[in-house]
């Protein structure tokens, strides 16, 4: 009886199942090895038994949707398809969904170095209007060579260790269709139970969020998911969902993004002409003079340059990006939007009516121009910009159309004009500008897949070794310092600030940037070459992106109502300043001297960042700041997802 269960298709499938978890706990294998540095100085066997739970429960999800119409079609009760051509069809069907899984995964342990959580559907989204994308992938493939290698032995443990039922065990009689039917039977409750993740009534299905409970850091949640779950969960869903923490009025009066009586003081300065540059991947790792204590105090960074105009200028030791990819920048910076849950470009928000501060310096006689160096429809920048006011929009199109530069002669291969000469014609082009005026650049080439351009391949390189990314942050510092070597020779520049931000970090080789917070460590510079802005590290204050655009409003005397998420530097004391992201379905808060974690529902984490470095010990449940932090951090979460689906990023909309 036994054997016969065996080689029927009930047995066929049960075993194809458990080769089926076997072979994506492998791509998980690969996934962690992939990201040592991330999750293996952390990783406990404690915690270790407390992912493979998750991952168990995860997967199991996961492989049920994606094994559902071939465990269908292998157990319907139907005698017709008991043939050797339809198994064959049954078994490319099991192979090629499940090498589809497969792929992501592997693929995703590679994109994670850059984003710090497992792809949505949103990706699609993301990289949507890249041309390039056929070219980047294929680079990656090269580059990953044992990935790929993985990929192909783990297809070939699928198709080899395939189970096919015997069909001459069959007696095509009233037993046949009555153990197909209750196999059927039995099946879908289990399938139901399996894909909710949870066999109590009334619990709902589980989604990405839930992860977060097997893990201890919020990028270990990414161990315990599995891309296709990822995918799958995300489509359709709502970005934004409104809780109900607390009545608007206590939610007004703990927090409100309406800056309605904005500060204009000695520190305000109207009619000076803003740059602000937003550099691809400058970590503030990067930079020597912001990391003191690293290397025992021997440390000089990548960016001398940078360094250099540190010293001239007001920057944070604690200052924070709002995401983790550049989509999250723009809004950031610019409008004072954090990302929470997705990329405001790629979710519906971003047909609301919303500000920007150039559209606020643009109605007060500011002419405005946005420049990156990529396709004119890359990331989504141009049509962000020019949502939020931009007058005019310099890319990759413009820079071609210049007969001054090279073209595509100075095109990267991948992603856009190189730095150097990119910075340069925006020079030329701000030249042309009534001032006063806005511009911004957003810079490209620190970025993957790591290159320089040919005539810097050996003096760039690090002789210590080092990470691919160093040789590109060196060479985006030279063309800074040739950006401002010319800008200072002219006329507008003493009557300018400068901002100089990271979009968000990127590879890390020091353990205090692999934490939670360390993620997201930044610089965060304002540069006035007058003297306007005294030069000072602050070292109590709270930076993020979203506060940007207020202390710049502030600068420049803006004295109207707008609306940011995030704090005028310059104008709030430093026990008022905090910073805010989020990352795999928790929210994380910066203020004082605590970092709190919270999940949506609970607090799951607070740590003494600034002396617990490497966040170690959890006082989750023990200080008595946890429960104001709590509500505080509810009530930006409730502002934001409110604001976000009633259309109220205006402070005329506020009911």
């Amino acid at each position: 009886m036994w054997k016969r269960l065996i080689h029927s298709n009930i047995g066929a499938a049960l075993l194809n199942m458990l080769v089926a978890y076997l072979v994506w706990m492998l791509s998980r294998v690969a996934f962690f090895a992939e990201n040592w540095s991330t999750f293996a100085p952390y990783m406990s066997w404690s915690l270790f038994k407390s992912m493979l739970h998750g991952a168990l429960v995860f997967d199991t999800s996961a492989l049920l949707y994606v094994n559902s119409l071939y465990l269908v079609l292998m157990l319907l009760p139907l005698h017709l398809k008991e043939r050797e051509g339809f198994h064959k069809f049954l078994r490319w069907i099991f192979v090629i969904t499940n090498a589809t899984g497969v792929a992501m995964n592997l693929m995703d342990s590679v994109y994670f170095q850059y984003t710090g959580r497992r792809s949505t559907v949103s990706v699609f989204s993301e990289f949507a209007n890249e041309g390039n994308i056929t070219s980047i992938i294929l680079t990656e493939f090269l580059r990953h060579w044992y990935l790929v290698l993985a990929f192909i032995a783990l297809v070939f443990v699928l198709w080899r260790c395939y189970t096919k039922p015997r069909l001459e065990v069959y007696r095509f009689g009233h037993h046949y269709y009555i153990s197909q039917l209750i196999a059927l039977v039995v099946m879908i409750p289990l399938a139901i139970v399996g894909i909710r993740g949870s066999v109590t009534a009334g619990t709902r299905p589980i989604t990405i969020s839930n992860a977060n409970e097997y893990v201890n850091r919020p990028v270990e949640a990414s161990m315990v998911l599995n891309t296709p779950f990822s995918m799958i969960r995300s489509i359709g869903k709502k970005a934004f969902v409104t809780p109900d923490y607390m009545p608007r009025e206590q939610m007004e009066a703990i927090y409100s993004p309406v800056h309605s009586h904005p500060v204009v003081d000695d520190n305000s300065h109207p009619g000076k002409n803003v740059v602000i540059l937003i550099v691809e991947s400058m970590g503030k790792e990067y930079i020597g003079s912001l990391n003191p204590d690293l290397d025992g105090g021997h440390y000089q960074g990548y960016m001398p340059f940078v360094d250099s105009l540190v010293k001239k200028s007001l920057t944070f030791e604690y200052s924070f990006s709002n995401g983790r990819i550049s989509m999250d920048a723009m809004p950031s910076i610019l409008s004072g939007l954090p990302m929470m849950v997705e990329p405001i470009f790629l979710t519906p928000a971003s047909l609301n009516d919303m500000d920007g501060i150039s559209s606020m310096l643009g109605r007060e006689g500011y002419s405005t121009a946005f420049f990156h160096g990529g396709h004119n429809i890359s990331m989504g920048f141009s049509a962000y910009a020019h949502s939020i006011g931009y007058e005019h929009y310099f890319g990759l199109d413009e820079y071609c159309k210049s007969p001054k530069h090279g073209g595509m002669d100075d095109w990267d291969g991948k992603w856009a004009i190189w730095d150097e000469p990119f910075l340069q014609f925006t020079l030329d082009n701000i030249e042309e500008m009534k001032q006063p005026f806005l511009a911004t650049v957003f810079t490209a080439s620190s970025h993957h897949p790591y290159h320089v351009p040919e005539q810097y391949r050996d003096s760039l390189v690090d002789e210590n070794g080092g990470l691919a990314i160093h040789k590109c942050v060196r060479y985006t510092d030279l063309a800074l310092r040739r950006f401002f070597e010319r800008a200072s020779r002219e006329p507008w520049y003493n009557n300018t600030i400068f901002v100089l931000v990271a979009d968000h970090t990127n590879e890390s080789n020091h353990d205090v940037y692999l934490t939670d917070l360390g993620f997201y460590c930044i610089p965060i510079i304002f540069y006035a070459p007058d003297g306007t802005l005294a030069p000072r590290y602050d070292t109590t204050s709270i930076a993020q992106q979203t506060d940007i655009t207020p202390t710049l409003l502030h600068m420049l005397g803006y004295n109207k109502p707008y609306v940011a998420f995030g704090n005028d530097l310059l104008g709030s004391q430093a026990e008022q300043t905090w910073a805010f992201n989020y990352n795999s379905g928790v929210y994380q808060l910066v203020k004082g001297d605590l970092l709190l974690q919270f999940d949506g529902t609970k607090t799951t984490a607070v740590y003494r960042y600034k002396t617990d470095k490497l966040l170690k010990k959890n006082l989750v449940n023990q200080l008595p700041e946890q429960q104001e932090m709590e509500l505080f951090i509810k009530a930006i979460i409730q502002q934001y997802m409110s604001r976000m689906n009633e259309n109220r990023l205006l402070p005329t909309a506020n009911p």
